[in-house]
């Protein structure tokens, strides 16, 4: 993963996060695994990161195993790329927190993005699998894809580079496919109407986590 000095976060509070709604990826279902079981591991690290498990707060080095209820925070100009499982990435951008509730390899789980930006990524051709990404924009269903989550251009943004993904928020739910995107202006409000991205505004998202 290489990194570079990305564009300016959008900061969500957290009293915000935890009122606001969730976007949540498609097919729950999935219930907690055994408490600490060993579910991926911190591939690439830059800058300063943390991993925060019941009330032990250390820093998160390159190697190091991920568990679920882990909760993962990076500071400004810093990076991480995670693994779940043998097969699904997940790429933080800077001054980002997430969560990872619950994660079963092959199957899915929940994640909760609260601040900052992220890109999930699971190549194409493999088993479809249920995830729930929630942030207080929304929810977003997810069945096996690459899609960036975060702030873009002023707005909560949500980009697909391939496979489909459900966007939910104010009673409105928009589906997204290959190379389109949705913005949501505002925790509660209905995301945009499905639109094509074009390349300068996919650079600048993928930017956000360190992608060029």
């Amino acid at each position: 993963m290489q990194t570079f000095n990305a564009p300016g976060p959008v900061s969500i509070s957290r009293r915000l996060f935890l009122a606001g709604g969730a976007l949540a990826l498609t097919g729950i279902g999935i219930r907690a695994t055994q408490a600490n079981s060993i579910i991926g591991k911190a591939v690439e690290i830059t800058g300063d990161v943390t991993r925060k498990q019941a009330d032990h707060l250390e820093g998160l080095k390159a190697g190091a195993s991920l568990m679920d209820h882990d909760f993962v925070a990076t500071g400004k100009e810093s990076f991480a790329e995670l693994a779940l499982g043998d097969d699904t990435s997940l790429l933080l951008g800077s001054e980002t927190e997430l969560l990872i509730d619950t994660f079963i390899a092959g199957q899915g789980g929940t994640i909760e993005l609260g601040t900052g930006q992220m890109v999930f990524d699971r190549p194409e051709g493999l088993a479809k699998i249920d995830l729930t990404v929630r942030t207080a924009f929304g929810m977003i269903g997810v069945r096996g894809t690459k899609f960036f989550a975060g702030p873009s251009r002023g707005v909560f943004g949500v980009f697909v580079e391939h496979g489909l993904v459900e966007v939910t928020g104010g009673g409105v739910t928009r589906q997204v496919g290959r190379g389109q995107g949705v913005d949501t202006a505002s925790p509660g409000a209905a995301p945009s109407e499905v639109a094509q991205w074009g390349d300068a505004r996919i650079r600048e998202a993928y930017a956000r986590v360190g992608i060029r």
